[in-house]
């Protein structure tokens, strides 16, 4: 049978700090939102990174209206005069997407296969 002995344990306290609610003013939220949006896929990396919740993040990027690139959302347009003079066959367009990236084409390329290499260059 297991004696018990009479000798004092030594105990560890630790006293761990749970943290206490962080106060973000605007500037440092809207600097959070800019940053998790400066690429593809970094909400979750830029959320990590301070320290919060990525739905704490997706409410900030909404309460700013801003959206992550590839998301779905209405682009302006400009609509301009119609041209009196056809233009040539040499002629160019350019389209500017939201990702910021350039597209020089000519005015006569597929709209099918323009729109395909725009759904793609939008998702990267």
């Amino acid at each position: 049978m297991a004696s018990v002995k009479d000798s004092p344990e030594v105990m560890r306290l630790e006293v761990v700090e749970t943290g206490r609610r962080r106060r973000w003013t605007e500037e440092e939220k809207l600097r959070i939102v800019m940053e998790s949006l400066s690429g593809p896929r970094l909400g979750l990396v830029t959320a990590r990174r301070y320290g919060i919740a990525r739905s704490l993040l997706a409410t900030w990027r909404r309460r700013f209206g801003v959206q992550a690139a590839g998301a779905s959302r209405f682009v302006p347009a400009v609509v301009v005069p119609e041209r009196t003079v056809s233009p040539s066959p040499s002629s160019r367009m350019e389209i500017v997407a939201t990702s910021g990236r350039r597209i020089i084409v000519d005015v006569g390329v597929d709209a099918a296969a323009l729109s395909r290499v725009l759904d793609v260059l939008e998702r990267r």
